[in-house]
């Protein structure tokens, strides 16, 4: 069964240009279109597409509340891959905090495009850990009821480990590489970390390393 998609942008060129791109994929189907925010919800409801390729600033609803919407409202909902302008712009780092799994610049290649949405639609998160440091340096805030999160999450001393790991960037087979176990043990260890801070995916534990101060940005 090929990838679904839903493309979510106010700029028709943008649209064509990764529709262009996407449906050349025999693995990729692109199943409609929507230029605001606001029609998200029912058209995920009505298309059911795996992953929402989503602008994050748009006029009526921006890609922020969208996903919040999406995630709030429906109960099995897709991957959510936030497209932007510029990296370190604040709406990409409250997007992650939302809930989004990743995020993909619109002058990305056609080749990292197409990476992006197969490995969002997998169950990967689409992290760049020197983006999202510079992302918590300047908009993180070191909130308090991520601090309290992860005091509860009482985390053993190897699922820490494997937490620093992941915000670095490693994936499970690095992790596992660097720590002398099995990509199964990893494994393992990611679902604890994720079932103890209540983290939707590793973009959301990441989040939350940093927001907490348990990895310093930087």
């Amino acid at each position: 069964m090929p990838v679904t998609v839903l493309l979510v942008d106010d700029e028709p060129l943008v649209r064509a240009g990764l529709r262009a791109v996407l449906t050349a994929q025999p693995d990729i189907e692109v199943v409609g279109e929507a230029a605001d925010g606001a029609a998200v919800v029912p058209l995920v409801r009505q298309l059911r597409p795996d992953v929402v390729a989503m602008d994050v600033r748009m006029p009526l609803l921006d890609g922020i509340e969208a996903t919040r919407a999406v995630l709030r409202t429906v109960a099995e909902p897709p991957k959510i891959l936030v497209v932007t302008t510029f990296e370190d712009d604040e709406y990409v780092y409250e997007a992650l905090r939302a809930g989004a799994d990743g995020f993909l610049l619109k002058r990305a290649r056609p080749a990292e495009i197409v990476h992006a949405v197969r490995l969002v639609a997998e169950g990967g998160s689409l992290l760049f850990p020197a983006s999202v440091r510079r992302l918590a340096t300047r908009y993180g805030d070191g909130r308090g009821p991520a601090r309290a999160a992860l005091e509860r999450a009482r985390l053993t001393e190897r699922e820490a480990e494997v937490l620093r790991l992941m915000a670095g960037g490693l994936s499970n087979a690095e992790i596992a590489a660097r720590l002398f176990v099995g990509t199964e043990t990893v494994k393992s260890h990611v679902s604890a970390v994720l079932a103890k801070l209540g983290a939707r995916d590793r973009t959301q534990a990441v989040i939350a390393a940093y927001e907490s101060g348990f990895v310093e940005p930087g």
